[in-house]
């Protein structure tokens, strides 16, 4: 890690705690399988149904038909978790932006679990971007296994659980270490020709 670290320079992660859960889980399901463009642009117009003013809320989707949201591009199965973040925001299960900033992180996690189309990696994600959680350590993100494989020289990425095994002397820093992580994996692509 020391290494990474002098390679690297200081980490610059910068949470953005100015999106609400609701949003930024409706964020990150329109951005699953998709490149980063098609994303904001399904999320442009899914913005746009709802008129020019701030991102809309759990009740004004309900509001929306599934028409609609596939019209913006959202497929069937990303309309269906739409609907369940929506529906399990009123009821509370999805806290607010208020509630969630007193939880710890394995309950916000086991929370957002029950919405469909809503996994660990992503409920790690939030924790990360929005909440700037220290010691998140997205055992499971692809990134932080690569970045992990070619920081220690493997032939191989760790599973899941070694990495978790081997993480536990970064605690209380595991955000940090990830963010190195996937730095390590950045360094390696090679960029693209603009000719």
């Amino acid at each position: 890690m020391r290494r990474l670290i002098l390679q690297h320079g200081p980490c610059t992660l910068i949470p953005d705690g100015r999106r609400s859960p609701f949003e930024s889980l409706v964020r990150a399901v329109a951005h699953q399988q998709l490149h980063g463009a098609a994303a904001e642009k399904i999320l442009g117009r899914f913005q746009a149904v709802f008129g020019p003013r701030r991102f809309p809320s759990a009740r004004r989707l309900a509001t929306v038909s599934d028409e609609t949201l596939r019209g913006c591009g959202f497929s069937g199965a990303k309309t269906a978790a739409l609907r369940d973040i929506a529906e399990k925001t009123i009821s509370g299960v999805v806290p607010s932006a208020r509630a969630i900033g007193k939880m710890g992180d394995e309950e916000i996690i086991e929370r957002l679990t029950a919405v469909r189309g809503v996994g660990r990696w992503t409920a790690e994600m939030l924790l990360i971007s929005m909440l700037g959680r220290p010691d998140v350590l997205p055992a499971d993100d692809f990134g932080v296994r690569n970045g992990f494989r070619i920081a220690f020289g493997l032939s191989e990425l760790p599973r899941p659980k070694e990495l978790i095994a081997y993480g536990e002397r970064w605690r209380p820093h595991g955000t940090t270490a990830a963010w190195y992580l996937w730095r390590a994996a950045d360094s390696t692509k090679k960029p693209t020709s603009t000719a």
